[in-house]
């Protein structure tokens, strides 16, 4: 399992030995801003065509089950939603409870 350190909170993503392309920092701040102004549940293939420039489907993966794990979205059934709650209570659920395999 790897670990990524992000203000004192560990993300608990296990990584695969076959990603073979890392997001930016720019596409991630992409995505994020695409799903804040969504306003709702957004399937992943409405996501693709509402980013501004095309991103691999591994990469938008990663990207994805990087802001549930820190807490800023939920994957449902309806979709992708912004939630981001900073609540210190909530992140250490998430924390305590999950773990991403991708």
């Amino acid at each position: 399992m790897t670990s990524v350190v992000e203000s004192k909170r560990t993300v608990n993503i296990r990584l695969g030995d076959n990603i073979h392309h890392w997001p930016t920092l720019k596409t991630v701040l992409m995505v994020e801003k695409t799903l804040k102004e969504s306003g709702g549940p957004i399937s992943m293939e409405e996501l693709k065509r509402k980013l501004r420039k095309k991103v691999m489907d591994q990469t938008i993966r990663l990207i994805l089950a990087y802001l549930e794990d820190k807490g800023s979205i939920l994957i449902g059934p309806k979709g992708i939603s912004w939630i981001e709650n900073r609540d210190s209570k909530f992140l250490k659920f998430i924390q305590k409870s999950k773990v991403i395999e991708i």
